[in-house]
């Protein structure tokens, strides 16, 4: 997102965001809002079935250096969303981005710096930075 981008999608939740204005509101609604995430990805691979999770323990060699797991890591899934399932995974995706916004605008801070100060976050510690 630049930052013309992040100002607009900003100023837009802050004029739609009328009847949840409370920050209790808006907390509990982001807590929803990525719940409902977590569940358009469960759908996607318990009732649609395009996507697959095949999970088991990260392995790698012993010698393997820190900068290099990445190599030997897996997100344990298998496939892609399908053209339904992407789509409301991008709607919920996008409802948590709004609530996201909402509860930068009640806090006064200003979305894309957050965005920034996590980019500066993640590019100083690099490899370092554990997520």
């Amino acid at each position: 997102m630049d930052d013309k981008c992040c100002e607009e999608f900003q100023t837009t939740v802050d004029e739609c965001l009328i009847r949840h204005r409370s920050v209790l509101d808006v907390l509990t609604k982001y807590q929803e809002a990525s719940a409902r995430v977590n569940r358009a990805f469960a759908k996607a691979v318990t009732e649609c079935g395009c996507v697959e999770i095949k999970a088991g323990r990260q392995q790698a060699p012993a010698e393997t250096q820190y900068s290099d797991l990445k190599n030997f890591v897996s997100s344990h899934l298998s496939g892609e969303p399908c053209d339904h399932c992407k789509e409301v995974i991008v709607n919920e995706l996008g409802r948590s981005l709004f609530y996201m916004a909402a509860l930068c605008n009640l806090a006064g801070l200003d979305l894309g710096e957050v965005l920034r100060q996590e980019h500066r976050n993640i590019t100083t510690l690099g490899i370092f930075h554990l997520s």
